[in-house]
């Protein structure tokens, strides 16, 4: 069998405290006590990751709201059936709650028979009713608000599970619906998710409508250093060349339990046959045997005698792919770690799909969405006895010179890099950042080291709690608006991913060797920024600006410290005792080691270094020529927009130093904005002609 390859581009340790299993005496684990808290909320967003108990939340709050808040009945969305299954009847009571959730039989309609037009029907007799719970799914939340109208669930709890689902696009039903549920305001909204962020770049709420929500945000840090077994989460993307069936067995470990999802027949990565994929897959692996007929498993033999029990949910019979569904979904056998080895699907076994013994999720070919990146990671970081590590592999095809879309498949590369990135942050703690000033001090909750608050420096506290990393940065602007606070303390993440999906950003900052980061940092994040945030004043842009660029770049420069540590040590001893708090450390050691750490400071680091450096790992070397070929042959010198947000930068640069940028200024950076006022001049003198 091929050597299995190990070149994780992210690996994080978590500390196993497990207080993500511990519970209160009301049953409640710790992000469901944080949602309970604010159960009083008209409307509430719940943002947390997939096994972390969003589903018993919902019913902790559902419940009081129909006891103690007067509301009607409690309307559970889903955006598939088999998802329904997770709020069925549960015995809170047992572990110290006042009251049972329950959901009659015939009020579950992800598991009643019929059609969506039957189940509009049987919707609409529950608010007829004086029954409390419904269980339905998006569709038919749809369809019963086209039919019924807003004004039907007034005085009613919707409960929105999988909220990513819905957009601000005027084309998405379930947005455009929820918009109007808000506009009567007679509704109370419980939005949950484990994936905010969209793939598309789209909202999933407009502005004024995200403002009026309360969020309680449960980080995939806290949940994962909660866990009580599980230690250790590898992300990695691998290149391979050729047919990524014959490749596939080389970042394939068989002792680890795997979902396998093959590219769709659409993507670049497809042989166009995937029975034939799945086939090639299985000889691959070994002598097939034949197939269980009680789950309809494949049985493959292996070179040493093991015999793997495969799951195929390719395969285009459905009767056959529901028997091997049925058998995964069995819940007798839930706690039995050899029930299935590996799962090979296409579509399924994503979302809501819970197999806790997963090891390893592989994926072939690249995913447009950030969104369904993270659902698929969330199938292998579930906590179960035994099991330490986990990873998520991503197999991509090298851009190979002879393709006639090459082009397409350097824009693919940059973006599986840029989803790495991405998942760097997602998987990081969250960051708090604060101007460091005279009248800064230590704060009571939060760690600084062995060494303690130093008031002469710029300091960095862990909360011990909830992971939190609170970072002081000399010159850091802090927002004024409420709007632009809760960007700062919420949403970073989604900025990030603005900026990791800006194609230009990404080409420039990996391949144009005369970039200034501060074109990155300081233009091309302030220019999405401005997008995306128009309502936000020129003062709290630029505090989102640059608390978004600290929390990246920190993350980078922590990751390189940490990395380059244990490298530095040759042996796992050291990385077992330091792993837990790398990331943390790695930010500490890079304060610690700066002079003054100031925004400007920060400015100055190319988001994308690292990246680059563990590309020139993975990737061949004339293949990585050729991305830069191609990325450098359409490079652009100053376009209007950059010279217009250059000579904006320009201004900010008077306005503290009382002159404008040189052009013969010696630093790049002052050179680089002084040439953005002579383009704009140049284009006005232009205009002025014309």
């Amino acid at each position: 069998m091929p050597t299995t390859k190990e070149i994780p581009s992210v690996s994080v340790s978590y500390a196993r405290t497990g207080n993500t299993i511990r519970s209160n005496e009301l049953g409640m684990r710790p992000m469901q006590e944080r949602a309970w808290q604010k159960r009083g909320e008209q409307y509430l967003l719940i943002k947390s990751p997939p096994a972390s108990g969003k589903s018993r939340a919902l019913m902790f709050i559902a419940l009081d709201k129909l006891t103690n808040q007067g509301l009607r009945q409690a309307i559970i969305v889903v955006p598939e059936k088999t998802i329904g299954a997770s709020f069925a009847d549960t015995p809170l009571s047992n572990f110290g709650f006042w009251a049972d959730w329950t959901v009659t039989p015939k009020w579950n309609l992800c598991t009643a028979p019929g059609t969506d037009g039957g189940k509009v029907k049987s919707l609409r007799a529950f608010l007829d009713s004086n029954d409390r719970t419904l269980v339905c799914t998006h569709a038919t939340f749809r369809f019963a608000i086209d039919q019924f109208g807003a004004e039907a669930f007034d005085d009613r709890l919707i409960a929105v599970d999988e909220f990513h689902h819905a957009s601000a696009n005027p084309d998405n039903r379930l947005g455009e619906h929820v918009s109007q549920l808000m506009a009567r305001d007679k509704t109370h909204i419980v939005a949950m998710t484990g994936s905010y962020f969209r793939g598309d770049a789209e909202p999933v709420l407009l502005p004024q409508d995200e403002e009026r929500f309360q969020t309680v945000t449960y980080t995939y840090y806290e949940q994962l250093n909660g866990y009580e077994h599980l230690k250790q989460l590898d992300i990695g993307y691998y290149f391979y060349t050729g047919s990524y069936s014959d490749d596939i067995l080389k970042v394939l470990d068989t002792s680890e339990k795997t979902i396998i999802h093959i590219p769709s027949v659409n993507a670049r990565e497809s042989t166009k046959d995937k029975i034939r994929e799945v086939e090639h897959i299985l000889e691959e692996l070994g002598e097939w045997t034949g197939a269980d007929p009680v789950t309809g498993f494949q049985l493959v033999k292996t070179d040493d005698g093991r015999v793997l029990r495969i799951a195929d949910l390719v395969d285009d019979n459905p009767t056959r792919r529901d028997r091997v569904a049925a058998a995964l979904r069995n819940s007798r056998v839930k706690d039995d770690r050899d029930h299935v080895d590996i799962i090979i699907a296409l579509g399924m076994a994503k979302e809501g799909f819970d197999w806790i013994w997963c090891d390893h999720a592989l994926t072939v070919g690249y995913r447009s969405s950030l969104t369904e990146i993270v659902q698929i990671i969330g199938r292998a970081t579930r906590d179960a006895p035994g099991k330490i590590r986990a990873r998520f592999t991503n197999l991509i095809a090298e851009p190979d010179a002879s393709e006639e879309a090459v082009t397409e498949a350097v824009n693919d590369t940059l973006k599986a890099i840029a989803a790495s990135l991405l998942m760097e942050q997602v998987l990081a703690p969250r960051f708090n950042f604060t101007a460091k000033t005279d009248a800064s001090g230590p704060k009571e909750d939060l760690d600084y080291g062995e060494d303690g608050y130093d008031p002469n420096k710029c300091n960095v506290g862990v909360n011990k709690k909830t992971g939190e990393v609170t970072v002081e940065i000399k010159g850091l602007a802090e927002p004024n608006g409420d709007s632009a606070k809760r960007i700062c303390q919420e949403d970073l993440t989604e900025v990030v991913t603005a900026f990791m999906q800006d194609k230009v950003a990404v080409e420039r900052g990996l391949f144009d060797e005369e970039l200034l980061p501060e074109e990155l940092t300081q233009v091309q994040m302030g220019k999405i920024i401005k997008e995306k945030y128009p309502e936000l004043d020129e003062q709290d842009q630029e505090a989102v600006r640059e608390h978004a660029i600290a929390a990246l770049n920190l993350t980078q420069k922590a990751k390189q410290t940490s990395m380059g540590e244990v490298e530095a040590n040759d042996g796992e001893a050291e990385q077992e005792n330091t792993g837990n708090t790398a990331l943390i450390d790695g930010v500490r050691r890079f304060v610690m080691d700066v002079r003054d750490l100031d925004i400007d400071l920060i400015d100055r680091i190319n988001p994308f270094g690292e990246a680059y450096a563990i590309l020139a790992k993975v990737m061949n070397e004339e293949s990585l020529k050729q991305v830069s070929a191609v990325i450098t042959g359409k490079k652009v010198r100053i376009t209007p927009d950059e010279a217009r947000n250059l000579a904006r930068r320009a201004l900010r640069f008077k306005q503290e130093r009382g002159r404008l940028p040189l052009i013969t200024a010696t630093d790049p950076w002052e050179k680089r904005m002084a040439e953005g006022i002579a383009v704009l001049a140049r284009m006005r003198a232009e205009s002025e002609r014309a």
